[in-house]
């Protein structure tokens, strides 16, 4: 036998072992399957828009047989999902591969408030972004308040009586309270609840002067006629409320958005998070949830993988630099 042909059959040898190997490798990414029911973190209270989604995320994974194992919710909205976050980080053993959390934007702003937390974002496992979240201004239709300008009126009145509710201390309803108290030169009293479920009951039970809910929290009582949308903190006024414009239409641009992801614990393995990467990236393309991001005014695309990891980052950096403004980190 030539030389050439020793060569040459080598070759052929090393790349069927290759092909072969990536081969076992594809196999056992597709063979992944949870050997026990999933913790389903979430990192708020019950009745708020993370635990609603997740939720209805749940349902629709076992409507469609989605998993082998049932998703079990855990909600831990302790510390401003520091709970959450601490629970995930110090995951360990088999439950790296079966525990899966549904994040809002504290998952920035908390590790940054908090770093003696010690989490770093960049090393959890990104999943699949399903929405970004919206954000109005509402008061109480017993105000009489039918507009911003006479919501900045009747609040530069109250001064520091006057109480904005919102989900946790330094987080996105924090944040827009802040942009209201300095472009319009307001002194509101920011109030945090565990969960913008409770911060809708406050305000529709007038014990909260505003808030700024998202409209899956505050659409009951919208509908029931108990509060007011004034405005959007969008690009665009919203589909459900064409009453309420942007506050760029009014002259203070303010445009705010939330993720709705859900994440894996650092050290996830790469075939449980192709897993439930397919798992949630086929709940995204169900009737079931796409029918509730427009009932619910929720905008963006599926995001997974690097995508995903990289949007973290970007978002990250623009919480960082609100939280200096208002003087939190």
């Amino acid at each position: 036998m030539t030389q050439f042909k020793k060569t040459l059959l080598a070759g052929l040898g090393l790349l069927a072992m290759i092909v072969f190997s990536m081969t076992q490798v594809q196999i056992a990414a597709a063979e992944f399957e949870p050997k026990k029911p999933v913790d389903f973190v979430i990192m708020a209270g019950k009745g708020g828009g993370a635990d609603k989604m997740a939720r209805l995320m749940q349902s629709i994974i076992e409507k469609h047989s989605l998993s082998g194992k049932p998703f079990v919710p855990i909600n831990k909205p302790g510390g401003s999902g520091a709970e959450a976050l601490v629970h995930m980080n110090n995951t360990s053993g088999v439950a790296k591969d079966h525990t899966v959390m549904v994040t809002l934007n504290s998952f920035y702003t908390t590790p940054l408030r908090q770093p003696n937390l010690g989490i770093d974002i960049s090393t959890f496992t990104p999943v699949g972004r399903m929405a970004e979240d919206t954000f109005l201004l509402w008061v109480n239709k017993d105000s009489g308040i039918t507009n911003v300008d006479e919501f900045v009126a009747a609040a530069k009145a109250a001064g520091a009586d006057w109480i904005m509710a919102g989900t946790g201390k330094g987080q996105e309803d924090q944040l827009i309270t802040d942009f209201l108290n300095r472009s319009y030169d307001l002194n509101m009293t920011y109030v945090p609840y565990k969960g913008g479920g409770r911060v809708a009951k406050e305000l529709a039970g007038n014990n909260a002067n505003s808030t700024v809910n998202n409209p899956s929290e505050q659409l009951g009582f919208f509908e029931a006629g108990n509060t007011v949308a004034l405005g959007a903190f969008t690009d665009e006024r919203l589909e459900m409320f064409p009453d309420a414009p942007t506050f760029g239409e009014l002259g203070n641009e303010f445009v705010y958005y939330m993720q709705r992801s859900v994440v894996g614990p650092p050290g996830m393995s790469a075939e449980a998070a192709d897993y439930y990467m397919n798992v949630f990236a086929k709940v995204f393309e169900t009737e079931e949830w796409q029918e509730y991001r427009k009932n619910k005014s929720l905008y963006g695309d599926f995001l997974s993988g690097s995508a995903l990891m990289e949007y973290w980052m970007t978002e990250r950096a623009i919480h960082e630099t609100m939280l200096k403004e208002i003087g939190e980190i």
